[in-house]
């Protein structure tokens, strides 16, 4: 617009500010899916699950609380542990995510993480990080780490510098309790704490791109007064299934998600 019109029409220089000054669109409304059970499997009701990972047929699992926190590998017919290694009992451990031969897992609140060898789970270094950590998942390349708030950080595997963050949203709103991650066809996938909800976030926007609620997974027959939230996703990328479970649950289920229209209460997000 000339300089000229903007002086012959004050509301037209009004107009022009108010429209350089928009707020940008807000992002489409997230997709609702809800679940199918495939299979059921057994799960260790001593496992306080805050990391699970399936990879190359096999599944490992991070346990939490302090004095009861490991890392094992579980055969997934049975529930039974393979084997495991314990974690000092000042530590409570979090989550997990495995690159290649090593698997890294956090703690809660000592802003120290282990590296394991994956063959031996023979410790071979620890690294640091700032705030808290719970949840952890990788692109293959980036470690992809929550703390408990609405913010997702991308560390070097290498170094654990921070390369990047990305701030999670809802509906434009920021999201928290961002807890057990899974990073699955381009998405992180992420149990939201005290909920029965998994969001999928985009990773570039830090989107709540879909919505998975979980409602009911769990029957009641089969919690017990220690049966705590729900918590772990794995994916296994070479078959494409969806493992979900939690915290001292008895199962683990394989699951197929279907998107819904009509989004249905008891996620708390809605």
């Amino acid at each position: 617009m000339s300089p000229s019109l903007l002086r012959a029409f004050p509301a037209l220089a009004l107009f022009a500010l108010a429209s350089c000054a928009r707020t940008p669109p807000e992002p489409p409304a997230p997709k609702h899916y809800t679940y199918q059970v495939v299979t059921t499997y057994p799960h260790d009701t001593g496992a306080f699950t805050q990391g699970l990972v399936f990879l190359n047929n096999r599944l490992f699992e991070s346990t939490g609380l302090n004095g009861q926190s490991t890392l094992r590998e579980d055969d997934l017919d049975t529930g039974k542990v393979l084997r495991q290694t314990s974690v000092p009992a000042e530590y409570f451990a979090e989550g997990l995510a495995i690159i290649g031969n090593k698997a890294y897992q956090l703690t809660w609140q000592n802003h120290k993480g282990f590296v394991y060898d994956l063959e031996t789970f023979k410790l071979e270094k620890e690294f640091y990080y700032d705030g808290e950590g719970w949840g952890l998942a990788t692109d293959g390349k980036s470690l992809i780490l929550s703390d408990g708030t609405s913010q997702i950080r991308f560390l070097d595997s290498a170094t654990f510098k921070v390369q990047r963050t990305i701030n999670v949203s809802f509906r434009g709103k920021p999201l928290d309790n961002l807890n057990e991650l899974e990073y699955i066809k381009g998405e992180i996938y992420a149990n939201v704490w005290r909920t029965n909800a998994v969001v999928r976030i985009d990773p570039a926007t830090g989107n709540v791109v879909g919505l998975i609620d979980f409602s009911g997974l769990l029957q009641q027959s089969d919690i017990q007064p220690d049966t705590d939230v729900l918590n772990g996703i794995a994916y296994d990328a070479a078959h494409d299934r969806l493992f979900v479970t939690g915290k001292k649950w008895p199962k683990l289920f394989e699951v197929n998600l279907h998107q819904i229209y009509e989004p249905v209460s008891g996620s708390h997000l809605n």
